[in-house]
């Protein structure tokens, strides 16, 4: 009785189930499939690279402004008041008539100095919308507004 039903199930199963369209219906979707996570994993693989050139691009603007920095300082460096402040700070010497005030490390106007000379140049990325973050990526522009 039971090869019977099995019979009787394994005929259904390839009249009913295992046609020609059947068969070639199964196969488009295996490569329609495929050729989904393809896309996926290209797109993925897409985004990496282009976070990975974001990344590269900020750090050319910040080697790009220490470059200028250090030029700035170089050519600071070359003047005649460098020059004089470094004497003056190194040696010691004041010009005539100019008397030297020490003031305590904890004044108001010292912890202003240190503040004054700690500031940093930052770079202000301006935000893009989503829509144009988009584009960029499907069309591969690279319209990033980047202001000093």
């Amino acid at each position: 009785m039971k090869k019977i039903n099995i019979r009787r199930l394994s005929y259904k199963f390839k009249t009913d189930y295992l046609t020609l369209n059947n068969v070639v219906i199964f196969i488009a979707f295996v490569i329609a499939g495929n050729w989904v996570w393809g896309s996926l994993t290209m797109m993925q693989r897409n985004f990496s690279l282009q976070k990975e050139l974001d990344d590269k691009s900020r750090q050319l603007i910040v080697a790009q402004l220490d470059t200028e920095n250090a030029k700035l300082e170089q050519r600071y460096y070359q003047t005649d008041e460098y020059k004089e402040l470094a004497v003056r700070q190194q040696l010691g010497l004041v010009t005539p008539g100019e008397n030297v005030l020490i003031l305590p490390s904890n004044s108001a106007s010292v912890k202003q100095a240190d503040k004054a000379a700690s500031t940093v140049a930052t770079v202000k990325v301006v935000p893009i919308s989503n829509f144009s973050q988009w584009v960029n990526f499907l069309f591969g522009t690279n319209n990033k507004k980047i202001s000093k």
